[in-house]
């Protein structure tokens, strides 16, 4: 097996060298660090992953907390996009990913205990009820951790701008000419608060009246679910003309219910998404919605999760914020 010393025999320099430059250190030049990594993938060299944690006491590797109220785990489009951007960010500062349960085998543990029975170097959490006792265990202890779309005080976070993203979304309704605008919002979090905050203020900027029969809880991913809150708001005595959905996937349900009303997008219902997914594109009509920008949340998380580990800012460094933008589709109608 190729070693450090094989290398730095090849490369006639010092075996420390060798190792400050195959972990970027910064006392070594660009020049002597491309010698050593060229000659080390030429030798075929490949490090130890237990020595290494020995002798930096880091394993390089972080523990990932995926748990979302829909129980739909890497298929739910949102996540996976983000973890994806996370994971391609990680590997290429050498990190590896470990998936943190509530199990080690048939011994049921807590986040936190999973956490140190990996000995992960930092954690992050993708997660949607941050309340549940076992979260927070993890959240109050002093491994890295960063969240994505929850604000602590205690650690850093990526959060998409969903105020912003949802105003902006009720602001290109009501220019299509729309005055009735309902939401289906989902699952009480932090992300539906803010949405529902955007929406609230966006109505009022807009002169715009704000009006409870408009606003009604649904869930998200769950076009069952947005199949009966639509029949409902259908049937109101002055129904909305546009309505906005907790996701795009729950689109399929809301034009599933308007086909048995008898009834087409956009023609006589107006509807818009959230979220930006694949789906949202191949729907006919095309779905007009929200698009998260999923890469550079899960780039951001990992740089900022990686700069934690390394004690580069603090814990309490402020929520860096990604703003989405409109996709423009087919199901939002002009009115005259």
């Amino acid at each position: 097996m190729i070693s450090i010393k094989d290398i730095a025999g090849e490369c006639g320099v010092s075996i420390a060298t060798v190792s400050k430059a195959l972990n970027n250190h910064k006392d070594v030049s660009e020049a002597t660090k491309q010698l050593v990594r060229d000659t080390a993938k030429r030798l075929g060299y490949l490090p130890n992953s237990q020595a290494r944690a020995l002798k930096t006491n880091k394993t390089y590797n972080i523990g990932v907390l995926l748990v979302e109220n829909a129980d739909s785990g890497l298929e739910h489009s949102y996540f996976s996009s983000v973890l994806n951007s996370f994971k391609r960010e990680a590997e290429k500062h050498g990190y590896d990913i470990t998936f943190i349960s509530s199990n080690v085998g048939e011994l049921d543990v807590t986040y936190y205990e999973h956490c140190l029975y990996r000995n992960v170097d930092g954690v992050f959490i993708a997660c949607g009820d941050f309340y549940s006792d076992n979260v927070r265990s993890l959240l109050d202890s002093p491994l890295p951790l960063v969240t994505v779309d929850y604000v602590s005080d205690k650690k850093p976070s990526v959060v998409s701008d969903n105020v912003k993203g949802m105003g902006d979304l009720v602001r290109y309704v009501s220019g299509k000419g729309h005055k009735k605008i309902a939401y289906i919002y989902g699952d009480v979090s932090d992300v539906t608060k803010a949405r529902i905050k955007g929406y609230k203020e966006a109505l009022e900027q807009l002169g715009l009246t704000y009006r409870d029969e408009y606003m009604v809880q649904g869930k998200y991913l769950d076009p069952v679910k947005t199949e009966r809150v639509i029949t409902e708001l259908l049937k109101l005595p002055d129904p909305p003309t546009c309505i906005i959905l907790p996701d795009d996937f729950s689109a399929v349900g809301a034009m599933n219910a308007l086909e048995e009303m008898g009834m087409s997008v956009p023609d006589d219902i107006s509807i818009a998404g959230y979220d930006g997914i694949l789906l949202s594109r191949v729907l006919r009509p095309k779905l007009t919605t929200v698009k998260q920008d999923t890469e550079r949340l899960g780039r951001e998380a990992a740089r900022l999760l990686i700069s934690l580990m390394r004690k580069e800012i603090s814990a309490d460094t402020p929520p860096v914020v990604i703003p989405g933008y409109i996709l423009e589709g087919d199901s939002v109608k002009e009115l005259t």
